[in-house]
């Protein structure tokens, strides 16, 4: 249950619209509490499971509205162990950075998928909703407050924050708070999500270089993002591939040695 109202919600997507301004480190300030225990991620690899290479390409057609396509990824994904629960909670995430409309749609996408799939007589597995409740009031504030730190490396404040403070507020609350306490997704799945979806949309490079740099602060490795771009490449968008990559390749040369050292602001 969320204490943001539906136009708080839709608030949220304009962040992304947002273009990081360059040389801003995220601000560090006292008062930050802790995030609760990360959900589960997947132990450090050179390479991406099945699984883990459906989902940028999910999230790309999803955010380009390509149909066809996302019909594929998805049938793909389910193949490969992805849970009907994570394939909703992808699909919703999304919408805070492609917007409702998309996110509705492949939603819809993924209802026609599972009917045919059923009909075929293939059983997927339904996946587990959240094991905790979201908070509310000030500890949702508090909760998505720490997860942003996290992932960013660093308290986020910058010009652009300063200038309009509402809009840190809702991507606290909502977008770290309300979706990412959601436990029945694990915050690199989040993030390749993220990472796909953003590279289909031009335009978004200062945000699509900051989520490169949180896939590593959440244990993806470099290695695993450059699959990614690979991915992309051979069963995506070329554009899409290419935006990726060179996103990858500015935030390893901002972090040459350490991931931590790139606080940028997101998303």
């Amino acid at each position: 249950m969320s204490n943001t109202t539906p136009a708080k919600r839709g608030a949220v997507a304009l962040a992304f619209a947002l273009a990081a301004p360059s040389g801003l480190a995220a601000a560090q300030s006292p008062g930050v509490q802790e995030p609760r225990a990360m959900t589960t991620t997947q132990p450090a690899s050179d390479t991406l499971s099945a699984r883990q290479q459906a989902i940028p390409l999910i999230a790309s057609f999803m955010a380009a509205s390509d149909m066809p396509r996302l019909n594929t990824a998805l049938n793909q994904g389910l193949d490969a162990g992805l849970t009907i629960s994570e394939a909703k909670e992808i699909l919703v995430q999304l919408y805070a950075y492609a917007g409702f409309p998309k996110s509705l749609n492949a939603l819809g996408e993924l209802l026609t998928v599972l009917d045919a799939r059923r009909q075929r007589g293939l059983q997927d597995a339904p996946g587990r909703e959240p094991s905790r409740p979201v908070p509310t009031g000030d500890a949702l504030l508090a909760a998505g407050t720490a997860n942003q730190t996290k992932i960013s490396g660093a308290p986020v404040r910058n010009a652009v924050t300063d200038f309009a403070p509402v809009i840190n507020q809702y991507l606290q609350a909502h977008l770290f708070g309300d979706i990412f306490e959601r436990d029945n997704l694990d915050w690199q799945s989040r993030e390749l999500a993220t990472v796909g979806a953003l590279a289909a949309m031009p335009g978004v490079e200062p945000q699509l270089r900051s989520h490169m740099a949180a896939s590593m602060r959440v244990g993806l490795t470099a290695a695993q993002l450059r699959q990614l771009t690979q991915v992309l490449a051979e069963r995506g968008d070329a554009q899409a591939a290419k935006r990726a990559s060179e996103a990858l390749t500015q935030a390893l040369a901002a972090a040459p040695r350490h991931p931590s050292h790139l606080q940028g602001t997101l998303p």
